[in-house]
């Protein structure tokens, strides 16, 4: 044995010893095609409403909302998800405004499909919460619980209307039972078989949501505790999985992303369609926030946190930095 037999041989730093090293050897990469950006359209405005708990994001006019979508093809983002916002006197028990062939939404849908065309993925938030007085994702029974069943009837409505609007893809993200089911029919017997269906297969009732609350006007009161998943619980959410794939999804996602990647790692080494991942509203906010104080590294957190999630297994990530994320790389 030399002088020198106690030093390692392998040595897994020789692979880190520069950028172009590291660049090169890298396990995974986010790309601007990975990126779907969430935009909240409002009725009634006539320029853009800032979100005090999610600085830099905006409630847009149809107008500025053609423009981001513009933007977000030229950064070479791969789709967009819309929230319409509607007028509050236009807030009802059933959530009319969400099925109004003329609601904000739809409008939207239109708007940003004249603006880009198939040039961008167009999707739709498909849920009742945005539009019902209560705040709630469904209608409302006699004791003042979601009604499961009636909602789904609004449901099969609101993707009609939505793929009339010219959508791409929607996004039923109120977690009633069978709702793929009923959305996929919906679409089916309307002519709109081509509309693919994004399940929120994987939506857990989370403290995060809070800054998304103020970015739709949301009148909620309460929780949704009875039909979001309890964040505890990892095989109710590969129950759901099995049950969305059957009903006739075509990609699922898992909602947070950052407090919820085992459950995303579980979920993509299960399935042979597309995954995503949101990075929702208060995970957004807490980066923008310590950046804002001094504490961390914006742009390398925002970087890191995507890189973590595409680690995970998501195929495609929902972040409001989509844009920039995109631009900057």
């Amino acid at each position: 044995m030399t002088k020198y037999g106690s030093f390692p041989g392998a040595r897994p730093r020789r692979l880190r010893t520069t950028p172009a090293m590291r660049r090169m050897v890298a396990e995974h990469r986010v790309y601007p095609a990975d990126l779907i950006l969430p935009a909240f359209v409002r009725e009634g405005v006539g320029e853009p409403v800032p979100i005090k708990a999610m600085p830099g994001v905006v409630q847009h006019t149809r107008d500025t909302l053609r423009k981001a979508a513009a933007e977000a093809v030229e950064a070479g983002v791969a789709g967009i998800m819309l929230f319409g916002v509607p007028l509050d006197e236009k807030k009802d028990a059933a959530g009319t405004a969400g099925t109004d062939p003329d609601g904000i939404l739809q409008q939207a849908i239109r708007d940003v499909r004249a603006e880009v065309g198939d040039d961008l993925v167009i999707m739709s938030d498909l849920c009742l919460d945005e539009y019902t007085d209560h705040g709630h994702c469904g209608v409302l029974d006699a004791e003042g619980r979601v009604d499961n069943d009636a909602t789904l009837e609004r449901y099969a409505e609101m993707a009609q209307v939505q793929a009339d609007a010219g959508v791409h893809v929607v996004g039923p993200s109120g977690m009633m039972d069978g709702q793929i089911g009923v959305v996929r029919d919906a679409l089916d017997q309307t002519g709109h078989e081509d509309v693919s269906i994004l399940a929120y297969t994987v939506k857990y009732s989370s403290a995060f949501y809070g800054p998304f609350r103020e970015a739709v006007g949301s009148s909620l009161k309460g929780d949704r505790k009875t039909y979001q998943q309890d964040p505890a619980n990892l095989r109710e959410s590969l129950r759901e999985l099995a049950l969305d794939l059957e009903e006739g999804a075509d990609m699922v996602m898992v909602k947070p992303a950052l407090p919820y990647l085992d459950v995303l790692a579980k979920i993509a080494g299960e399935v042979d369609v597309p995954v995503a991942a949101y990075q929702i509203s208060g995970e957004y906010a807490m980066i923008e926030a310590a950046a804002e104080k001094g504490w961390i590294d914006r742009d390398k957190a925002i970087l890191e946190t995507l890189t973590g999630i595409k680690r995970a297994g998501a195929n495609m990530i929902l972040t409001y930095w989509a844009t920039e994320v995109a631009q900057g790389l």
